[in-house]
Parts: structure tokens; C-alpha cells; sequence
């Protein structure tokens, strides 16, 4: 399940200098151009969500997640 369709505030950039907060999925991302061999000796696994938080009131951020993953747990 992709967890990008449930959050509202977040971008799903790999824009890491951007200010807003941001959600990405480094295998498919950023380490795309890498083999699975090279990702994982990079420490990267295709589970890995990376979060980096910006500057949206920290109240949204969290009720962001909580709708995600909510979300998620619906469908499993």
C-alpha cells in the first residue's frame, strides 16, 4: 500500500531543499538508478519511507500521518 495517497500537508518531492515537509520513497526515488545489490549496501530497502519535516504546524503533521495510516490499516 502507498501511504503518499493518504496524506494531505506533505510533498512527495524528492526536492530535499524545499521548507514544506516531505515524504518520499528512496528506492523508487532518489537510489532509483541503483541496482538492489548497491541499494541495500547503501542501506536502503524498499520498505524505507523517508520524512523530512518542514515547517507546517507540527498539530497538521501529525493528524496527516494518523489519516495515513488509519488509511492503511482499513485496507489490511
Amino acid at each position: 500500500m502507498k501511504i503518499d495517497y493518504y496524506y494531505y500537508f506533505f510533498s512527495h518531492l524528492a526536492n530535499v531543499g524545499d521548507a514544506k515537509t516531505l515524504v518520499i520513497h528512496p528506492a523508487s526515488t532518489i537510489h532509483q538508478q541503483l541496482t538492489d545489490e548497491e541499494q541495500l549496501s547503501a542501506r536502503v530497502n524498499k520498505e524505507m519511507l523517508r520524512v523530512s519535516i518542514g515547517y507546517e504546524h507540527i498539530d497538521d503533521i501529525k493528524e496527516d500521518f494518523t489519516i495515513a495510516f488509519e488509511k492503511i490499516k482499513e485496507i489490511n
